[in-house]
């Protein structure tokens, strides 16, 4: 059984949100807090992501190592992760044992230690994921291609940061982005499961009510993107056998009313994106290019994503092009089936079938405790909680019309990237 969301403010500025869920004896328990890779400039790149890493080195109430035995010693699991928009940390417990949880998230987002040899021990495991992910010809890709996409905004930068920034980074450095950001003002508690709301509600005021009070951070205006007036084209050579295509065009932002018929456009052209990003996917071999590519064999897979943020981001497609076809037929046949979706428009069976496989893939994506805890949070950070619950009827008043109108304003070609990876056939690095 699903109860109503209880949306409040503590006086210290701490969102909450609440939502009983009486159907399993679990509760997760997020903590969203409003800086990513968006709130970084040139000299911090990666600093958010970082802070999350030095998060699970203790505070003095819970030292490093002593709660990942608590939490699986009670059967529960936790983790954490930084996006462009958000960084976010989550328990998920047995009812019984939530409190442990409340009490970790409540000291740590004050009481974090930050000790220099903790941090550069954590400086080199970062960096070392850096170097991992340069010997990837997608990472290495996708990371020329947003660069590309964005001269002024801060989505320009990858959420690991630049190798520069991450090697001169100081502790101090990530103690005050710490501090600055890591406050009750700019954060969400969202907490799904089987709880009575006015106790859980309690129990929130008492371990969170008492931190510092602070409003919500003041960032510097975020610059809007100038609009691109020409294809952008990016080659990137490197070790390996295979070459790569990755195609972005640029979309609205999560609120915009034509992210809906995109979503649907997406779901027809490449296969439904997951937009939980620890959710499931399903098969996308009836997609329009999947035939065109794979079938065809032009590529051996292809994929496309689209994102919920809070600024205007991309929409992608990445194919992996078979080694006896080059990157350049590979885009000649993606242009072809680009073509023909803008000379005949999607019929209603075709869009019926995708919005069928968009809200599946969205309610794949809803259906566990933690999942609904994440959707609770997520969704404030980038729009509020109406946006979720009205998600799948939107989509469903999709039409016909709307596909072809969101294909016709969004991909042509002055609006989109083109990323191209020519493989050397020497080795990576170890």
């Amino acid at each position: 059984m699903s109860l109503g969301v209880l949306r409040t403010r503590l006086r210290n500025g701490l969102e909450v949100r609440l939502k009983e869920i009486h159907t399993a004896p679990l509760i997760s328990a997020w903590v969203w807090y409003r800086v990513g890779s968006r709130n970084e400039r040139p000299g911090t790149t990666g600093i958010s992501h970082l802070v999350e890493h030095m998060q699970f080195k203790g505070t003095p109430h819970f030292p490093a190592g002593v709660l990942d035995k608590a939490i699986s010693r009670d059967g529960g699991y936790w983790n954490a992760m930084t996006w462009l928009d958000w960084t976010a940390y989550f328990e998920t417990m047995p009812a019984g044992s939530i409190d442990l949880a409340l009490r970790l998230e409540a000291d740590r987002m004050v009481h974090s230690l930050f000790e220099t040899d903790e941090f550069e021990s954590e400086r080199t495991v970062v960096i070392a994921e850096r170097q991992g992910n340069e010997n990837e010809p997608t990472f290495r890709l996708a990371e020329e291609v947003q660069a590309t996409a964005f001269r002024v905004h801060p989505y320009h930068h990858e959420v690991i940061g630049h190798m520069a920034d991450l090697e001169t980074m100081t502790r101090d450095d990530l103690y005050r982005h710490y501090r600055a950001h890591y406050v009750p003002g700019n954060a969400v508690l969202a907490v799904a499961g089987d709880f009575q709301t006015r106790a859980m509600l309690a129990t929130i005021r008492e371990l969170f009510g008492h931190l510092p009070t602070s409003g919500r951070v003041r960032e510097p205006v975020t610059p809007a993107e100038p609009e691109q007036r020409g294809e952008k084209r990016v080659v990137v050579e490197g070790p390996g056998e295979t070459p790569y295509l990755d195609i972005a065009y640029h979309v609205p932002a999560a609120r915009s009313d034509d992210f809906f018929p995109l979503s649907v456009l997406d779901s027809a052209l490449a296969g439904a994106s997951s937009l939980n990003l620890f959710g499931g996917g399903i098969s996308n071999k009836t997609s329009r290019l999947y035939k065109a590519l794979v079938e065809r064999e032009v590529a051996a897979s292809v994929g496309g994503g689209l994102a919920a943020t809070i600024d205007p981001y991309l929409y992608s497609i990445q194919a992996t092009v078979r080694p006896d076809r080059t990157p350049e037929q590979a885009l000649q046949a993606f242009d072809d089936e680009v073509a023909r979706l803008l000379d005949h428009p999607v019929s209603a069976g075709e869009v019926a079938k995708a919005i069928k496989q968009a809200r599946a893939l969205f309610a794949y994506g809803s259906e566990s405790i933690t999942n609904q805890a994440f959707w609770l949070g997520y969704s404030e950070i980038f729009a509020d909680y109406a946006w979720f619950e009205t998600y799948l009827e939107r989509i469903a008043q999709v039409t016909p019309g709307d596909v072809h109108a969101a294909a016709q304003k969004y991909l042509v070609p002055a609006n989109r990237i083109v990323g191209i990876y020519r493989p050397t056939g020497e080795q990576p690095h170890a």
